[in-house]
């Protein structure tokens, strides 16, 4: 079943603790609901204190829908009609939904129920696999929209196998504080990048028949506080780089909306007449239907401002009644009933969603398109595709004239492999879009493969992440790791006493698959896990010599059993742990590390260093072998104090199920690395937009500040001086590419930008041809030194040369007009910059006015 959540309420994490950057317990984060929902907190939303709405039929009522559409929904009874404007678990007497919500339909009026589920980085369902996609940031990093159509494909294909018609992807929130727990979700920190990359993949998604759910409805570019705080984002930065991503998402055709926990301007997203009602239908013109985010809904009158259905509901345990939603289902009604919300308001919500039923041919007689097998294999190589395409290679020295990279010689059949996700392979973040896949092969073992049977490829973990069962010695009674509760069990399962050695930091793990489970060691905050969320929670504990009382509860899915593995790293094994990281690396030709973090939907990262100590691992591989080469498996940027004693760094963000494949063809060069990187990584904790600004993040008095404007990411380091460890943009080859002869020149539709390409080096390789946009002279209003305006991507054989064209639409050659509340042209000369990257830039040209 789905969206089930803890009976507790507490302020503690779901899985994990947060660290202080060292690996330590810090401030913990708030539960997150354990469901194949929104894992949100319960009760942390406050209804708005409903009033009279306004009685008058909603603006545009009876232009909604077709004729046949309207007449379905004048034929419903008023219970039938509140059915659609709120999600529920599952049918009366019958199956639980496995994805977020279901709708039962009206079988009468031949209207099919609907299935929701989770999907931005795949379909995410309840005791299901599905293909685990590469996160958006590796997808966005292609730069190819193409492989964006692909992407959404997969997930269309998937979701109508998996018995789903809605899916709640894409993300489109920009990458704007860089410890943003849900970046990995989304795509860049550059509107034209996430403008373009979420078309094409809604595109896909729809072409497949399952309707697309665009999020967040804006603003949601934090997870600290995200229940309540407010964005205050002046007209002109809102327009420009938090709503193109969703205009773009419209125009495109996207089914649905979800608007945001958090205020905008001083109103909550999901109550915000101007976002939903002003802005999303009356310029953008949009005919689909607005949901809440869970539990985002704050009164029943909502639904005369733009709201169209509320999605959420408060929930326990599996065993639990199913409960009715909090304002539109029984609030709801009787709010109609007595006349402060006209049932118009309700009628225009349900002809908007059965309009959606409609387009995608679910009213049809034989009840809709049919469903389609999965094509698990077809997903894989989707999967495998965008994994190398995305990945990007950030660093890659050459010493006596070999390259770092890609490993030939003895460099390639001597290594030592060090790092957990090396053999634990971190697929996908967590929360949410947490993907369970078909399978996911460990790094170490395609590397192995792919050095050969004659290679020497020794491994250790460096810091371990799950560590060593508990014996009998240290866990008194006995626990016996596997099976502790029976399909729909709820109750405590464990009580002993734990014995510690000795005073110092403990990292406990928790592995379970079959619902949710609770360890409570005396004196600790209590450690949650649950499948739903990851298969796995590791926290440190800084525990003290001597007995401490432990306690095991949790419940299991109705249909599944609960299994739990708990493990631990004591300090001892954890001080080993690098002892032997770093004498394997010593004795090894090529050190390759694999490092982590872990992005996670319900709290941003306290600091943009790795976790658990891994920049003291790596330093200390690379001063053992300086022939030291790092694997990145993280979510978004991070800091890299050990840079400069490393030979490469490979981004593979977190890669999905063919990752370990992947990661091994671009080490070894049966593939060339070609993405580009989204969003700038900082140089320090000190030198990025947020920083020294607590107004801008996380927050002051319950409002954060978009003081920056529109110069976000990039453009703030431009307009700063500021120099950041790697810019927007950059992504290194294994071959070269020159660029001549610009050429650039107005159309009716905006400019192109033409340049001649050549790869001037000796493999294969595709390159992502950027250009950028200087201001306009003639206008006051604030303006970028320079913003992405226009990119394409060629692919190139050695020695091979074409002549490229750069699109830039007329509205990259606009601006918000704060005075006129519209867009306007810039008029003027401007200056026109190409290159490989932000920072790497080739010609400059002018643009005529």
């Amino acid at each position: 079943m789905l969206s089930r959540r803890p009976a507790e309420r507490t302020s503690r994490p779901p899985t994990r603790l947060r660290t202080d950057g060292r690996g330590r317990p810090g401030r913990a984060p708030r539960l997150l609901a354990l469901t194949v929902a929104l894992l949100c907190t319960s009760g942390l939303l406050t209804p708005a204190n409903g009033t009279t709405a306004d009685r008058a039929a909603p603006r545009g009522a009876a232009e909604e829908g077709s004729q046949r559409v309207r007449a379905l929904v004048a034929r419903m009874t008023l219970d039938e009609k509140l059915s659609f404007v709120h999600w529920t678990a599952g049918a009366e007497n019958g199956p639980l939904a496995r994805g977020v919500g279901y709708l039962p339909g009206v079988p009468r009026l031949g209207i099919p129920p609907l299935q929701a589920a989770d999907g931005p980085v795949g379909v995410r369902i309840n005791g299901s696999r599905a293909t685990a996609l590469p996160t958006p940031t590796a997808l966005a990093a292609t730069f190819d929209d193409g492989l964006a159509t692909a992407y959404g494909k997969v997930i269309g294909h998937e979701g109508r196998a998996l018995g789903q018609d809605v899916v709640l992807a894409p993300m489109v929130n920009n990458i704007r504080v860089p410890h943003g727990g849900r970046n990995f979700e989304t795509f860049s920190e550059d509107p034209l990048v996430t403008s373009r990359t979420a078309a094409a993949e809604i595109r896909g998604i729809q072409g497949q028949g399952l309707m697309a759910t665009v999020k967040h409805f804006a603003g949601n570019n934090q997870e600290t506080d995200r229940f309540t705080v407010d964005a205050t984002i002046d007209e002109q930065t809102l327009h420009e780089t938090e709503l193109p991503g969703f205009r773009s998402a419209v125009e495109a055709g996207a089914a649905s909306v979800m608007c945001a926990y958090n205020g905008v301007n001083g109103t909550p997203a999901c109550s915000s007449d101007q976002l939903l009602q002003k802005v999303l239908r009356e310029q953008w013109g949009f005919r689909g239907w607005v949901m809440s985010d869970w539990l985002a809904t704050k009164a029943t009158t909502d639904i005369t401002k733009g709201l169209d259905q509320e999605l959420g509901l408060e929930m326990g345990k599996p065993t639990d009644p199913v409960p009715d939603s909090r304002h539109f289902g029984a609030a709801l009604k009787a709010a109609v009933t007595a006349g402060t919300v006209p049932e118009a308001a309700l009628d225009r919500s349900v002809v908007r969603i059965v309009g959606q039923m409609e387009r995608f041919g679910l009213l049809d007689p034989a009840g809709g398109p049919a469903r389609p097998a999965r094509d698990a294999r077809a997903g894989r190589a989707t999967a495998r595709e965008i994994a190398e395409n995305g990945a990007v290679l950030l660093r890659n020295t050459t010493t006596a004239g070999r390259p770092a990279l890609p490993l030939t010689g003895t460099a390639a059949t001597s290594l030592a492999v060090i790092g957990d996700s090396a053999l634990h392979p971190k697929v996908s973040g967590l929360g949410s879009a947490h993907v369970v896949p078909d399978a996911a092969e460990a790094p170490l073992d395609a590397l192995r493969e792919r050095a050969g049977a004659n290679a020497a490829v020794s491994y250790e973990p460096g810091v371990e992440r799950l560590g060593a069962p508990l014996t009998a010695t240290e866990l008194s009674p006995a626990f016996h790791n596997g099976r502790q509760l029976d399909p729909g069990g709820d109750r405590a399962f464990y009580d002993g006493t734990l014995t510690v050695p000795a005073d110092g930091d403990y990292r406990i793990g928790v592995r379970v698959d079959g619902g949710l489970a609770i360890l409570q060691l005396e004196g600790q905050a209590p450690v949650y896990a649950a499948d739903s969320f990851s298969e796995t929670t590791s926290v440190v504990l800084s525990l003290t010599k001597g007995t401490h009382k432990l306690s095991m509860s949790g419940w299991a899915w109705p249909d599944r059993p609960l299994s739990v593995d708990l493990t631990w790293v004591t300090p001892e094994r954890a001080s080993r742990n690098i002892q032997r990281a770093v004498a394997a690396a010593a004795a090894a030709d090529t050190a390759v590390v694999f490092a982590q973090d872990e992005g996670s939907e319900g709290w941003d990262r306290p600091s943009l260093s790795l976790p658990d100590g891994q920049d003291a691992l790596i330093a200390a591989v690379a001063a053992a072998n300086p022939n030291t080469v790092v694997v990145l498996n993280t979510g978004s940027s991070v800091l890299m104090p050990w840079l400069g004693s490393t030979r490469a760094v490979l981004q593979m963000w977190y890669p999905g199920q063919e990752g370990a494949r992947a990661t091994a063809a671009l080490l070894y060069g049966d593939a060339n690395p070609g993405g580009k990187l989204t969003q700038t990584f900082p140089a320090a904790e000190d030198a990025h937009p947020m920083a020294g600004r607590p107004e801008r993040f996380p927050g002051v008095a319950g409002k954060q500040e978009y003081g920056e404007g529109i110069h976000v990411g990039y453009r703030w380091y431009e307009r700063e001086g500021v120099a950041p460890l790697f810019p927007f943009g950059h992504g290194l080859s294994y071959t070269s590419f020159s660029y001549r002869d610009l050429a650039v020149e107005r159309t009716a539709t905006g400019a192109t930008v033409r340049v001649t390409v050549r790869n001037t080096g000796r493999s294969t390789g595709k390159e992502v041809v950027q250009a950028y946009l200087g201001p306009s002279d003639r206008i006051t209003a604030p303006q970028a030194v320079k913003k992405l305006a226009g990119y394409t991507k060629v692919t190139l054989a050695p020695g091979q040369e074409k002549r490229v064209a750069v699109t830039v639409d007329a509205r990259q050659l606009q601006y918000w007009d704060t005075a006129r509340h519209s867009w306007r042209d810039a008029p003027g000369a401007r200056t026109v910059k190409v290159g490989s990257s932000s920072a790497d830039i080739r010609l400059t040209g002018r643009l005529a006015p």
